[in-house]
């Protein structure tokens, strides 16, 4: 996806949006994960009172915020400021670790609506207006079967979506199940219990985008990151047991990217 006249910026720059007042360690795992994929470029989106710990995460995050010292919602003027700097990104992930009440859902739901660039819907992005605010916007989203349910979806129902709203669909489970905008389906097998621990989700959103961010199709970037994380979960089980956590699988993930996409 790399060439050798590349420069900043050319492999892709990604924007995290996520966190609320009691959740900061979501969007950092997913870009962390991002920034695994090889992107150029990350930029993290966090609520006012997560500015310090996000910068400590990582030096190649550029952090930005939003909210206040008292409220974790991003307001109408938050908004203005982010449709503004998506519109330099190359995918965005927009959900993780996000507030779930009443008012924060509908902000995000005008963010999805708005948003002029790729976008990634994970965790609470992923609700009853979702789709409707991503129609034929060529999205991709990662429900697993709780958050299809809060969707109001079945799994049977997945080809259809992602044909009428002209998405992909990234159904995680014990197999995860990626559905592409045509209505094909792909299944990818392996992982085990360990990846139940929190952020492993996360991760795998931030990872997703970051290879979308670097030109991959939008399916076969799904296919592909849920593929290294369920072979960072078999490889770490093999290590060390179900003891594992995100940042082990993160740490994981440049070498088994590399594995996956030679073969």
């Amino acid at each position: 996806m790399r060439t050798a006249d590349s420069h900043k910026g050319d492999n892709g720059i990604v924007a995290i949006i996520g966190g609320s007042r009691h959740q900061h360690g979501a969007p950092i795992f997913s870009a962390l994960a991002a920034e695994a994929s090889g992107v150029d470029l990350l930029h993290v989106w966090v609520p006012v009172m997560h500015e310090e710990v996000t910068k400590h995460a990582s030096y190649n995050f550029q952090v930005h915020t939003f909210g206040s010292d008292r409220s974790d919602e991003i307001s109408s003027s938050d908004r203005e400021r982010i449709i503004e700097h998506l519109a330099t990104i190359d995918a965005v992930v927009i959900g993780p670790g996000l507030s779930r009440g009443a008012a924060h859902l509908k902000s995000i739901t005008n963010l999805l609506a708005e948003a002029p660039c790729p976008i990634i819907a994970d965790a609470t992005a992923l609700h009853a207006e979702t789709l409707k605010a991503l129609i034929l916007r060529h999205s991709i989203i990662t429900p697993h079967l709780g958050e299809l349910e809060r969707m109001g979806y079945l799994r049977t129902e997945l080809p259809m979506l992602a044909k009428k709203h002209a998405c992909t669909i990234l159904l995680k489970s014990s197999v995860d199940t990626v559905v592409s905008e045509e209505g094909t389906i792909q299944t990818v097998t392996g992982g085990n219990a360990g990846l139940t621990v929190g952020g492993t989700g996360d991760a795998l959103a931030g990872l997703t985008a970051g290879l979308v961010a670097q030109g991959m199709p939008h399916a076969d970037a799904c296919t592909v990151a849920s593929t290294v994380i369920k072979r960072a979960g078999d490889a770490l089980f093999t290590e060390i047991g179900f003891s594992f956590t995100t940042h082990d699988v993160i740490r994981m993930i440049p070498r088994l990217l590399r594995d996956v996409l030679r073969s």
